[in-house]
């Protein structure tokens, strides 16, 4: 259990802010007029991210020189890795097009040094993108050889040489996954579903364990907790955070970047109406009552553990990490991360300690299960990330 005695008193941390699930309350709803809420639909957001999001044409690209080609193909291998998930949807990673090679690169104006000091996440996010678009080559009969350069920016370079078109299961399911930020339905996975994401979490270096049994997730969620009040209580957290929330559709497709309130099943309103709202319906104990629910009625949590704490670990974390939500995907269930208590510096360790890893790094904590599709988050336009 978390070492409590080190950590500020739940009950006395002021309620600034709910992390990641912007639900704004019935009370405020049913304030608001139906004009407002006319007003702030999402609907032209949702059509903006389904685009984003259209089949990669595959197939025909076997013995075909990717420079011949031109880079309308390479700029389509970008939109599929864009499509990978990274912390608050920064989206932090350039593209640059070589001839036979694509190379990703941490994009460093993106950072959340309040959440991410080390840049850890961020390096799981670039991690991601090389993962998408290795499975996207391989649909368009290319293969991808991703080697990361520690010195100078640490970029990424993925090598596409021509092979036999493969088009997977888990390239099938880029264009539907997504961090599902609502509840499950807490059935449970088979066992044989179970080894399937095992097998595709593994990497070199990392590994996942994949807790099911009541006992096991409740001891993960009571330092999830624990970390969830630290950062509630931290201004620099708070603030931080509210920088990445777009509460309107029309500010999420203006910025194409952010967590969009209407993901997390929130009111989508303008700005100058939620901003103040928000530290009025929440407080530290009904934001843990959520996050208790929600691992309660999921199927499980995985635990992501590296051999090593260093950026080439975490970048093949990023990989391990994405391929277990696409094989998610592909089996019909759902995810989304519950990272606070690898966030918070000071409990991290003690998590660690209590599933018995020794000094090695848990880099990512999810919970996974059955639920509904949520609304879509959005992505910068290629343009936007071509360097």
């Amino acid at each position: 259990m978390p070492n409590l005695l080190t950590l500020p008193c739940q009950a006395s941390v002021a309620a600034l802010l709910k992390r990641r699930q912007l639900i704004l309350g019935g009370v405020a709803c049913g304030a608001l007029s139906p004009a407002l809420l006319a007003c702030s639909s999402a609907a032209g957001e949702q059509d903006a991210a389904r685009a984003l999001r259209r089949p990669l044409e595959v197939g025909g690209a076997e013995g075909a020189n990717t420079a011949a080609a031109g880079s309308q193909l390479q700029q389509e291998l970008v939109r599929y890795a864009t499509l990978a998930p990274s912390s608050h949807n920064t989206q932090c990673w350039t593209f640059q097009l070589l001839e036979r090679a694509i190379v990703i690169a941490p994009d460093l104006s993106r950072r959340c040094p309040s959440v991410d000091p080390d840049d850890h996440h961020l390096h799981v996010s670039l991690g991601c993108a090389v993962e998408n678009l290795a499975h996207a080559a391989l649909a368009v009969g290319l293969q991808a050889h991703a080697r990361w350069d520690p010195a100078g920016a640490g970029a990424i370079t993925v090598q596409l040489e021509p092979t036999k078109t493969v088009v997977t299961p888990l390239f099938q399911a880029i264009t539907r996954r997504q961090c599902t930020r609502a509840d499950y339905d807490g059935s449970a996975v088979s066992n044989a579903d179970l080894r399937l994401l095992e097998r595709a979490a593994s990497g070199n270096g990392v590994r996942v364990m994949l807790l099911t049994e009541r006992s096991a997730t409740e001891k993960v969620l009571a330092y999830v907790l624990a970390a969830n009040t630290v950062q509630m209580g931290d201004p620099a957290f708070v603030a931080e955070l509210k920088s990445w929330i777009r509460f309107s559709a029309a500010e999420a497709q203006a910025r194409a970047d952010g967590l969009f309130a209407g993901t997390t099943g929130s009111p989508v309103l303008p700005r100058w109406l939620a901003s103040p709202l928000m530290g009025m319906f929440f407080t530290p104990k009904s934001e843990n009552e959520r996050y208790a629910k929600q691992v309660r009625n999921a199927s499980g949590i995985a635990v992501f553990v590296s051999e090593a704490d260093d950026k080439a670990h975490w970048i093949e974390t990023g990989r391990c990490y994405e391929r277990f939500a696409l094989q998610a995907t592909a089996l019909g269930l759902r995810n989304a991360f519950l990272n606070q208590a690898v966030e918070v510096g000071a409990i991290r360790p003690q998590l660690a300690s209590a599933l018995g890893l020794g000094k090695l790094r848990p880099d990512l904590i999810v919970r996974f299960g059955r639920g509904a599709a949520m609304p879509l988050s959005m992505r910068r336009p290629v343009r936007d990330v071509l360097v």
